[in-house]
């Protein structure tokens, strides 16, 4: 099933996309009478309810997606089936808890000058201020517009609380999967490698880590497949465009960590809540890798796909004067 959140009120309402390509809205398409009108008014809410309430989305999608043709036109006549053009905020609009790995795949280790392979999985926070939705715009702060760089991720939205796991317990709390973009804007990053005291090391990589939090530079989407669709998430494959051009590609495999080690592994520290998400880091391919470098600028377009989840597309703006 591929849960969205529909940007019809200021907090979004709870969707899914059918087969067909069309929007769901489920509260709308629920049936009177039933414990379908039991749904929650957000995808949040729909995860904390656990499988009871996963299992209560499937159920009006899958009648919906058996109705006769008559039948579906009267829901869309109702408003609860929508085009698949439909404005989409990001599929869970407020987490409360964004932790992002990094140095995470061995192919991006390799390009950013041999960078020596970590002995753990390795993080840093993101404030759920930066994310975005899909197909929005994300506009350039005056203050760094000039090495915006790109990341496609995989995102985990977990769907159970999770702290203190075991790598075997971790994909239990795993509610379904997203495309990502931890968008990063470089402009300090080169101080990074050129720090030469412990605290000029840790004052340039705290620049780097705020250069990550600017407005809608972690968008999300389009949609949260979820678990029950991805029988082995290793076996995913990634794909970054830039106005069309293949900038990544590469299988979830490539991960130094696979994701159960990682979630276990930051579930030591962080007691991650339904709708909380883990970014899994990118692999080789991002801007600042490259020879010339590559960075984006007003007009570009970005998209990051991830198979069976589908493509996550941005549009690249300059501040307003």
């Amino acid at each position: 099933m591929k849960l969205l959140t529909i940007d019809s009120v200021r907090e979004g309402a709870p969707g899914a996309l059918l087969r067909s390509g069309e929007v769901l809205d489920l509260r709308k398409a629920a049936l009177p009478g039933t414990v379908e009108q039991w749904l929650p008014d957000s995808v949040r809410a729909l995860l904390e309810a656990g499988s009871d309430g996963l299992a209560i989305a499937q159920r009006v999608v899958s009648r919906v997606e058996a109705m006769t043709a008559q039948a579906q036109q009267h829901l869309r006549a109702s408003g609860a089936l929508l085009p698949s053009s439909t404005r989409l905020q990001t599929p869970v609009p407020n987490p409360h808890l964004v932790v992002a790995a990094g140095l995470a795949y061995r192919s991006h280790l390799a390009e950013m000058s041999g960078t020596p392979t970590p002995p753990h999985p390795t993080a840093f926070i993101k404030s759920p201020s930066s994310i975005g939705r899909p197909d929005g715009d994300v506009v350039l702060p005056s203050i760094a517009a000039e090495h915006v760089d790109y990341e496609g991720e995989l995102a985990v939205v977990f769907g159970r609380d999770c702290h203190r796991v075991s790598a075997a317990d971790a994909m239990n709390c795993v509610a379904g999967y997203m495309a990502a973009n931890d968008i990063s804007a470089r402009d300090w990053v080169t101080a990074v490698w050129e720090a030469s005291t412990p605290w000029d090391a840790r004052r340039t990589w705290e620049v780097n880590i705020m250069g990550k939090q600017f407005p809608d530079f972690t968008p999300l989407g389009p949609v949260l497949l979820t678990a029950d669709e991805v029988p082995d998430v290793s076996a995913l494959h990634l794909t970054t465009r830039l106005n069309g051009q293949v900038m990544q590609s590469s299988d979830v495999a490539d991960l130094i960590f696979s994701i159960p080690e990682t979630i276990a592994y930051f579930s030591r520290w962080y007691a991650f809540r339904p709708g909380d998400i883990l970014l899994t880091g990118t692999p080789a391919g991002v801007g600042v890798g490259r020879k010339p470098r590559v960075f984006m600028a007003p007009g570009d377009v970005i998209e990051v796909e991830i198979s069976g989840i589908g493509v996550l597309q941005n549009f690249i703006c300059a501040e307003a004067a």
